[in-house]
């Protein structure tokens, strides 16, 4: 059976104030274009359909679209919610939709019930695993540690457990929206940290034949079994040296795994510029940018004058100006973006503590910020969900 692979679409996401809708919609026909011209047997898609729970009338629109079209196909396709999606919004008229062939995963309850289909070769169970926020679904799969480790375990027993009932070398697909360790993040994910810990380790999806993840935006290879496909599209220039694609997975009547990278569509490439404005300005080497999206970074130790519209006269698609003087990490002078750079709210927090008593907090009290900052995260979730 031959699968296309392909998460994080974040349908009404911009770019640093540049609409994307267009460069979206360019994506969906290419999707249909590769799902038709390599016969694809099943599409799938983890998760981040769009970019907020209550995405812009154009965004919906555009799915609506690539519904259709993956419908007109014939072509089944299996979808689920991730965390930037509203699970119940998503998941409005999945019952209806099913029928057109197009399987939305967005209920928690449903992750061990699979979307079964066939080849030649017998069956293939997809199970849709939805981002699981720990502290809303830990009481529906028993666990009493809201972490994304217990609710995932619980999810995949549920998994292996329907999987055996099936008859023997029936083969299995599961779709999770999660961070899974040896995942490399980018700047543009939203943080999903649960008392201190994002990541999951691969070993949870031990049991079935092909894991096709969303979350992270590069596409990547933890092994051969478990792959994120990334997103489609750069939305950070974090990802600049990304490489956007989908994963084209055989999968045999073995179960074995075949996987090649299909190219997506690159609107306009990206770029990171340093130096100080001067030199930017007057190196040759960086001709081959004056077509990109660019973030130039200014180190001059003062201020230039008008530096955008000087930088913008040789890159017009200058996007991002980011000032940092080379200066020494002690130096008062440095600011206080800067010292927090790369740095979480627990981090933060601490630092402040230390800094107010002159000692950081010890484990009780840390354990105290990292749970208020946890219950924060997940009110906002379900605010989110809410509206």
């Amino acid at each position: 059976m031959r699968l296309l692979h392909t998460s994080d679409w974040h349908l009404g996401r911009s770019f640093h104030r540049v609409n994307m809708l267009g460069a979206q919609a360019e994506f969906i026909g290419h999707l249909v274009d590769a799902v038709r011209e390599h016969a694809v047997d099943a599409v799938v898609v983890s998760g981040d359909v769009y970019d907020r729970a209550v995405p812009p009338l154009a965004a919906v629109e555009l799915f609506d679209d690539a519904l259709h079209r993956l419908a007109g196909l014939g072509v089944p396709t299996v979808m689920i919610s991730g965390n930037h999606d509203s699970a119940r919004r998503l998941g409005v008229g999945a019952g209806l939709i099913d029928r057109a062939g197009i399987h939305l995963r967005t209920d928690p309850s449903a992750a061990g019930t699979p979307v079964v289909l066939a080849d030649a070769h017998g069956e293939v169970a997809f199970y849709g695993l939805p981002y699981l926020e720990p502290a809303l679904v830990k009481d529906e799969f028993g666990v009493t540690k809201a972490g994304h480790e217990a609710v995932l375990a619980a999810a995949m027993d549920r998994v292996r457990a329907d999987l055996a009932a099936r008859p023997p070398g029936t083969r299995s697909v599961v779709l999770a929206h999660a961070f899974v360790t040896g995942g490399q993040a980018s700047d543009s994910e939203r943080d999903i940290t649960v008392g201190g810990v994002a990541a999951v380790p691969a070993g949870v999806f031990d049991g079935v034949d092909y894991v096709a993840l969303g979350h992270l935006h590069g596409c990547q290879t933890l092994t051969e079994r478990v792959r994120y496909s990334g997103s489609p599209l750069a939305y950070s220039f974090s990802e600049a040296e990304h490489r956007k694609s989908m994963w084209l997975i055989d999968l045999g009547a073995d179960g074995s795994v075949t996987a090649e990278r299909l190219d997506c569509p690159v609107p306009r490439p990206l770029a990171r510029i340093r130096g100080t404005l001067d030199d930017l300005l007057a190196d040759p080497l960086l001709d081959r940018h004056e077509g990109a999206w660019v973030e130039a970074t200014l180190t001059d130790a003062i201020r230039p004058a008008d530096p955008m519209a000087r930088i913008a006269a040789r890159f017009p698609h200058t996007l991002s100006l980011v000032f940092d003087p080379e200066r020494a990490p002690d130096d008062p002078a440095v600011s206080y973006a800067r010292r927090l750079a790369g740095r979480d709210d627990q981090q933060i927090a601490e630092d402040f503590v230390a800094h107010v008593r002159g000692a950081g907090p010890d484990p009780r009290e840390a354990a105290v910020l990292r749970d208020a900052f946890d219950a924060v995260r997940a009110d906002d979730t379900v605010r989110e969900v809410a509206r």
